[in-house]
């Protein structure tokens, strides 16, 4: 023990004299040490010997499991904890990604049908009411779209999914497909604005439960079907189908099965919307500091992002065109930090509604994201594609549409 302290104070001169962080470190001997001159934005009190060895080797992972477990205490606002546990796994001197390829572990990657559904319902059925404490009005959890850059939450997320449905030129009478379709809000949107007959579905029963209602709610279940159904299950043709926020749950190894489905189930001359989170590392080594281990032991279990060149690849391989990407990385960013800052004014009811190892798993995952976002370590993109050779019926011949109000539906009745 005595080693570990000795090992301790050099840490802290070292970190100190790097990095200079607004970081306290209270030890259980009531011992306080500072790594800054300034005032400390982020405490971490350490509650007995037996966890110094979080601080020792302070991975992002490492450091993110101490805190959910409850061997680290810390205080701060939760951006604060990620920029300081970031700058403390860099002072490891280790290389940010592992050398160890991600895609190795992928052949015994668990996703069966099983398994992917306990996986939706671990992420996703922890109560709708806690989701509504974060998230805008509508509960859309997946990347907004700040058109200006001074939206609020609640209109880049309409803003979102108007952009989604203009890109894939959504008519009156179109039949649409959503794939994980969440509470419910594109549907709502397609067939309320666009005139579309939806189907949505979902394998989480707290969302498929409130997006039903909410359809009911809106007088429109002769306009939209929301199902408690794997995507595999869904059978028939559409018009135009989405995935937001959906196939990274799918694994790396069965993209080309996930896009050759819907490939199938794309009517000829549809039109198909992919958005969704990708790796910015070509390699598909491991997640920046030990992220991804603690993503997929707490958050998504699971869960794999491939890069933006394997997604393209495995659309072409699943029989899919691709015809128009958009990067949204900034946007997600943003996203993420106003769902952070929403977590964190909303706290007190938040701890109401779960339990306080949750509660510590959600309030450093929502900042992780927006950083991880910010500094290009994931990215988001929107991918348009349809039939591998097939030209789109009534597409526009430029990306125009998409920007224009007006444009839109004009360009559409004429081609």
């Amino acid at each position: 023990m005595l080693f570990d302290q000795m090992k301790l104070s050099a840490w802290t001169t070292g970190i100190r004299n790097k990095y200079n962080l607004p970081l306290r470190v209270e030890l259980w001997n009531g011992e306080q040490l500072d790594l800054s001159s300034e005032q400390p934005r982020v405490k971490i009190r350490v509650p007995g010997p037996g966890s110094l060895r979080y601080l020792l080797s302070p991975t992002l992972g490492n450091l993110g499991e101490a805190y959910v477990e409850g061997a680290l205490e810390i205080e701060g606002s939760a951006a604060g904890m990620i920029q300081i546990g970031n700058s403390l796994a860099e002072s490891t001197g280790k290389p940010p990604r592992s050398s160890r390829v991600a895609s190795a572990l992928r052949l015994v990657s668990p996703h069966t049908r099983e398994k992917d559904a306990e996986a939706i319902r671990y992420h996703y059925d922890v109560s709708n009411e806690f989701y509504s404490e974060f998230l805008d009005p509508a509960m859309v959890y997946s990347c907004a779209y700040f058109e200006n850059g001074d939206e609020d939450l609640a209109t880049a997320q309409t803003k979102k999914i108007d952009h989604i449905l203009t890109k894939i030129g959504v008519q009156p009478g179109h039949t649409l497909l959503d794939i994980g379709c969440g509470w419910g809000a594109l549907v709502l949107r397609a067939a309320q604005k666009f005139g579309a007959r939806c189907v949505g579905v979902t394998l989480s029963q707290n969302q498929f439960d409130l997006a039903r209602e909410r359809v009911a709610q809106a007088g429109l279940q002769d306009r939209i079907e929301i199902r408690l159904q794997d995507y595999r299950d869904v059978t028939g043709e559409f018009d135009r189908i989405t995935s937001v926020g959906m196939f990274e749950h799918v694994g790396v190894q069965h993209l080309p099965e996930y896009f050759g489905r819907i490939d199938r189930l794309l009517a000829p001359g549809g039109v198909v919307m992919n958005h969704g989170i990708t790796t910015t590392d070509v390699e598909h080594r491991a997640s920046p500091y030990g992220t991804g281990e603690f993503i997929d032991r707490y958050v998504f279990p699971h869960g794999e992002l491939g890069h933006l060149s394997t997604v393209i690849r495995t659309m072409q391989e699943g029989g899919l065109e691709v015809r128009d990407v958009e990067n949204l990385r900034r946007h997600y960013a943003r996203t993420c930090a106003l769902w952070t800052e929403n977590f964190e004014r909303n706290a007190a009811r938040i701890r109401a509604l779960a339990d306080p190892k949750t509660f510590r798993i959600w309030h450093v995952y929502l900042a992780g994201c927006a950083y991880a976002f910010a500094h290009d370590w994931i990215s988001l993109y929107q991918i348009v594609c349809g039939k591998a050779g097939q030209d789109p019926a009534q597409m526009p011949w430029s990306r125009r549409y998409m920007y224009e109000p007006g444009v839109a539906a004009d360009t559409l009745v004429r081609h």
